[in-house]
């Protein structure tokens, strides 16, 4: 897919005010600071579409960005992050679980996991999450750049240890937003999921 054209239309926090153009939505999930706005970022070929931090928790609604007129990418408060009280964090659980239950539009979820480290409990549950609700995955291990060679080649099986990429509606794609390594293929699978 060749993006042409995209733009931030809603910081949304229930379906009342989600959009309203019934387009094919693709949720973005992850622990905080995975890299979910590099990614969008990236993808869409713009630095600052997406507001990037150093700190974790900043992505607290659900945030929806439309791309060619076509399509949405949501980018979902990150999960796993210490300092936001117990309420909060219930609060963002609601939101995601609402969202992700409900939205008939949703067509994939798109789990970033970072490629330095294995999933964590929190990545293990929204994948197990996604396939009960019968949500195609698309599992992206983040910040590939930052691996050696030899750890590079092994990525899927180590992720794989943790995340069952066998199922019949998952998907796997090792990503970087320094190389924008598999851009292409995360619009491939975009563009299949719609």
């Amino acid at each position: 897919m060749k993006v042409v054209d995209t733009e931030f239309v809603i910081s949304a926090v229930s379906e009342k005010q989600y959009p309203k153009d019934d387009l094919p939505e693709f949720a973005l999930a992850g622990r905080s600071n995975v890299g979910k706005s590099s990614l969008i970022n990236t993808i869409v070929n713009r630095r600052k579409l997406a507001r990037t931090s150093q700190q974790p928790g900043k992505t607290q609604t659900l945030n929806f960005y439309k791309v060619n007129n076509e399509l949405y990418l949501v980018d979902v408060p990150g999960y796993g992050y210490a300092k936001v009280s117990k309420k909060q964090r219930a609060a963002f659980g609601e939101m995601i679980q609402d969202y992700l239950e409900t939205r008939a539009d949703l067509k994939g979820l798109i789990l970033l996991v970072d490629a330095r480290h294995d999933p964590t409990a929190d990545d293990i549950n929204m994948f197990n999450y996604a396939l009960y609700l019968d949500i195609p995955i698309l599992v992206v291990a983040t910040k590939m750049d930052k691996l050696k060679k030899m750890e590079a080649s092994q990525i899927k099986q180590k992720i794989g240890k943790s995340l069952d990429l066998k199922q019949e509606n998952v998907s796997f794609l090792p990503f970087s937003s320094v190389s924008k390594l598999n851009v292409d293929k995360f619009w491939d699978w975009i563009e299949d999921k719609m």
